[in-house]
């Protein structure tokens, strides 16, 4: 007989992981918010953009990293759920969904402490904006704003217990999501190619050869004036009245500085 079935877990025991459950679900959210904002939608930079070596500088490994890095995140936001669901009988009690809302806000506060302090600071493998003239400005901003703040706003939700407070808490709980809701106005607008340039990133599909790039961007009154040695990526200045949107109607799947990445959807006529 097992000592479980003598001794059967005491309540205290089987709820002991509900505070970990809100920081870690937090912090994997953080995670993902800063992957799917910043690698993705924005293309502010890579997980090892900043890494000067030219094997890593392979979009194909960029994006690789990425990917495990996502997939870290989804490890971390399993455990979470794990420990949620075993500790699932404490979130029914009064005030208990407060606190794991509470540990979810410091959690994704810690997220961006942690990668500010070690990713931008420490090792250096990127910035949150590579191609700014000062990317120590974007780095506080995001550490103070999405760190800082909302680990704040998480502890004081935390520390400001249940009951007649809720009124109070009011303003801490909206916090995030109004910072939420300027980012998603913000992205798109920051997508948008800064004034006066004309060059833009496009991404080709891998049986596209030279001479197909080669049409497709006097076909659209370009010039080449980068590629990358996968031949899939180049860098085209389109000029003043250039159209970026154009080269998806030649066989680009992804062109940056563009306000919608639709070219995306051609993925699936791969």
């Amino acid at each position: 007989m097992s000592p479980d079935a003598v001794h059967p877990p005491s309540p205290a025991r089987a709820t002991a992981g509900f505070p970990w459950a809100g920081y870690l679900l937090g912090f994997a959210l953080g995670g993902f918010f800063d992957g799917i904002l910043l690698h993705q939608v924005l293309q502010w930079h890579h997980l090892l953009s900043a890494v000067e070596s030219s094997a890593v500088q392979d979009i194909r490994v960029q994006i690789l990293a990425d990917g495990l890095f996502h997939a870290a995140m989804y490890i971390v936001a399993a455990v979470g759920l794990w420990l949620l669901w075993r500790s699932r009988r404490r979130f029914a009690e009064p005030g208990e969904d407060r606190l794991l809302f509470a540990n979810a806000l410091i959690g994704f506060g810690v997220w961006h402490i942690l990668d500010g302090v070690l990713s931008h600071w420490i090792l250096g493998i990127h910035r949150i904006r590579m191609d700014s003239a000062n990317p120590l400005l974007w780095d506080l901003l995001w550490f103070v704003v999405f760190g800082v703040a909302v680990a704040a706003a998480g502890w004081r939700l935390r520390r400001g217990g249940g009951g007649g407070s809720g009124g109070r808490a009011a303003p801490v709980i909206l916090t995030p999501v109004v910072l939420t809701l300027v980012v998603l106005i913000a992205g798109p607008v920051a997508a948008l190619p800064p004034p006066g340039v004309t060059t833009v990133m496009a991404l080709f599909k891998p049986d596209t050869t030279a001479l197909d790039v080669f049409a497709a961007v006097a076909a659209v009154d370009g010039r080449t004036v980068w590629q990358d040695p996968s031949g899939q990526l180049w860098a085209i200045d389109l000029g003043e009245a250039g159209s970026p949107t154009a080269l998806y109607r030649h066989g680009a799947l992804l062109v940056s500085n563009t306000l919608l990445p639709t070219g995306c959807l051609d993925w699936f006529r791969t």
